[in-house]
């Protein structure tokens, strides 16, 4: 991502988490107020109590998610926060505020999973977790009650379990540690560890808003908008393939080879739009070429538009400053053979056929035949990062 749109995204996301939710019932903790109580499954198959954290000197409760490109950052730091702080009297717990269904697809671009319960056990393991995390989704009382505002947000208490902290766990969004240029959390800890004031004992969170279950009604009709895009339907020859696959937009690109009268083809892209969808907040662009004739075009726009292939706000815009209308098309301008050499050489034949390529037009993943949802959210995602970039 480049930094302008680094800025302006961290810049929204922002402004989102910083927006008040008294909507959902939460005032919110303020500096010597007692942690409230909570009774929260985790993913080792427990019920979590305040009590059970009663033992530390000094207790974190660190609100996160599976999500959060943030949060992914902040993982590596954590962990060797925990190393330091555990051994000399630290209590910690991560939370995920946030319920599936206040999140859209598109915010789901920096991971393979969604922030439900059994999501979080699958992210935990890749990331490593060794603390208790648990999940307030459902009811999302416990976020309300201490004012989570976003993932990741961080509440620190004392011995007598007052608050002492809340804010940011530091003050970078990218996972290198030599980014990070105030290390507020560690600053608190190592003050009420040695029996000083927190230096700076209200800072502001950064990261992604908390995903209210009171949003979904917003994510249904930002949806249907989506479902009900127009789609525009070109014809396109063997040099303008060329073209669109030796990149240089700064985008990704993900070519999709199909055809109406293909079963598979039709089977699979349900698929690939929601892989448009989900990356649609990133660097990145779906294209598909029909090879039905140009006299069945309707045909071929019908499918995609109850498919829901119309491009998104962002895309559209891009799409327009390369002076083209769209990113469906119908290959009209050759052979099938024509069309293999310039996209893909290494094609053997056969539809539907995927290609996923870097914006420099370097082929990262090819795939012949139906392709696999997740096997090719992977791929994408293994190029993208789940985490910012400087």
């Amino acid at each position: 991502m480049k930094t302008g749109c680094l800025t302006l995204a961290l810049a929204v996301l922002l402004a989102a988490a910083l927006v008040s939710h008294a909507e959902d019932g939460g005032r919110g903790l303020n500096l010597g107020d007692a942690a409230p109580d909570f009774a929260l499954p985790g993913i080792d198959g427990k019920t979590h109590r305040l009590a059970d954290y009663k033992d530390g000197q000094i207790l974190m409760i660190l609100f996160t998610s599976n999500h959060c490109p943030t949060s992914h950052g902040a993982a590596t730091r954590l962990k060797e926060f925990l190393a330091t702080f555990r051994s000399r009297g630290l209590a910690f717990v991560a939370i995920n505020p946030n319920h599936p269904e206040g999140l859209s697809i598109d915010e789901l671009g920096y991971s393979k999973y969604n922030d439900g319960f059994e999501d979080m056990k699958k992210y935990a393991a890749d990331a490593g977790f060794d603390f208790p995390y648990l999940y307030d989704g459902d009811t999302q009382s416990t976020a309300r009650a201490y004012g989570c505002l976003a993932t990741p947000h961080v509440f620190i208490f004392d011995a007598e379990r007052r608050l002492r902290y809340k804010g940011r766990f530091d003050d970078s969004p990218y996972a290198d540690p030599a980014t990070v240029k105030s290390p507020d959390a560690r600053n608190a800890v190592e003050a009420l560890l040695a029996g000083r004031p927190v230096p700076v004992p209200v800072t502001s969170p950064h990261g992604c808003s908390t995903k209210w279950r009171s949003k979904r009604s917003g994510i249904a009709q930002q949806t249907e908008r989506w479902n009900n895009t127009p789609v525009d339907v070109e014809p396109i020859d063997a040099a303008g393939v060329a073209a669109l696959r030796r990149g240089g937009t700064g985008n990704v690109r993900l070519f999709n080879v199909w055809a109406t009268w293909c079963g598979p083809c039709l089977t699979e892209f349900p698929e690939l739009v929601a892989t448009s969808r989900r990356f649609d907040m990133r660097n990145f662009e779906f294209i598909n070429i029909s090879l039905d004739e140009w006299k069945d075009a309707a045909k071929v726009k019908g499918f995609l538009e109850r498919n829901g292939a119309g491009l998104s706000a962002r895309l559209q815009k891009s799409v327009r400053a390369e002076g083209r209308k769209s990113n469906s098309y119908v290959f009209t301008g050759g052979t099938m053979e024509d069309l293999m050499r310039v996209l893909d050489p290494g094609w053997s034949g056969g539809i539907p056929h995927t290609v996923f390529v870097d914006s420099a037009g370097r082929l990262l993943w090819r795939h012949n035949g139906a392709v696999d949802g997740e096997t090719l959210r992977a791929q994408v995602l293994q190029h993208l990062g789940t985490v910012y970039r400087p």
